[in-house]
């Protein structure tokens, strides 16, 4: 009970290696005894459905190798891994849990990945009112597309002999307010040309301001007149972005409702590299499920002491 108490407490600070080394254990005694803690952790667990949840997928490895996750964003807690990213993997969690008990689901905060939405409308009821569209994955799809708008521009510039947006990607990515301030004249300068990038980049920041409505008509109203822009800016991108986003149009106003995003996930997926970098990635899914739930599950994972005492001694 001691020693496997010391290993866990070892191994949620350092990598395996390194707790086999301290405790004197081989790789894999210490993955054993991981294992064993979040099978204990999973056991305790109240087997019941968050109010309020997030889903997204986490790379294991090149070559497509993804894993499901779903968050607690209440408790901050991955509450389920499973392999791939595909419809069956997101229903594989819902299954655990009848009909009744899915409706209990408030909101579910994902991105605009086609097999989750599926497996979402398939069984949580009411689906349609609780999805919500999470910002920063919406903002991705339109930071590319401004990203694609200067790649172009800058090869015709530079085909012409010029130079004037070389070293400036990140400029045009970042927010307003995260320019760096030691770059803030070169980028006011950049906008004074007459640039395609300058009216991506306008066009982009004014999607941001459509979070800051609270009901869903306004919302619509805000994103109409956005998207009429974007449509009529002849920046192919834009336009391709807009689009997109004007399909999944009815789960991205549903914000206003619920207010929440997926950025609790933003900050487990950087937990989880963290927890790759120090095990020089993983091989093994089992292995990546298990350092998951160990480190992001919030589980209790020690073992309980025992009822009757392991030691005797003769009273005098």
């Amino acid at each position: 009970f001691a020693f496997e108490s010391l290993v866990i407490r070892v191994s949620q600070e350092c990598s395996i290696e390194a707790t086999g080394r301290i405790c004197g254990l081989s790789w894999d005694q210490g993955w054993n005894a991981l294992e064993r803690a979040v099978a204990r952790g999973l056991q305790k667990k109240v087997h019941k459905v968050p109010a309020r949840i997030g889903v997204d997928e986490k790379s294991i490895a090149r070559g497509h190798k993804y894993e499901t996750l779903v968050y607690n964003i209440d408790s901050a807690t991955v509450e389920y891994v499973c392999d791939d990213r595909g419809q069956e993997s997101l229903e594989s969690y819902y299954r655990q849990f009848r009909r009744d008990e899915l409706a209990k689901i408030k909101v579910v905060a994902m991105d605009m990945w086609d097999p989750y939405i599926a497996a979402t409308r398939a069984h949580v009821p009411d689906a349609e009112q609780k999805i919500v569209f999470d910002r920063f994955h919406i903002m991705r799809h339109v930071l590319e597309a401004v990203d694609k708008v200067r790649k172009s521009e800058h090869r015709e510039l530079r085909e012409a002999g010029e130079q004037t947006l070389k070293g400036t990607k990140y400029l045009w990515l970042w927010s307003q307010e995260n320019i760096p301030v030691w770059r803030q004249e070169e980028f006011a300068a950049l906008k004074a040309q007459d640039l395609k990038v300058c009216r991506a980049w306008a066009i982009k920041e004014n999607l941001r301001n459509l979070w800051r409505y609270r009901y869903p008509g306004n919302m619509r109203r805000y994103f109409k007149r956005w998207y009429f822009w974007a449509s009529h800016s002849r920046l192919e991108p834009i336009k391709k972005a807009a689009k997109t986003l004007t399909v999944h149009l009815d789960n991205i106003v549903t914000y206003a409702r619920h207010r929440i995003t997926n950025a609790l996930a933003e900050g487990i997926n950087t937990k989880i590299e963290k927890i790759k970098r120090m095990a020089c990635g993983f091989r093994n899914r089992s292995h990546y499920r298990t350092a998951i739930y160990f480190h992001c599950g919030g589980l209790d994972l020690f073992p309980q002491p025992p009822s009757q005492p392991t030691l005797k001694f003769k009273t005098a």
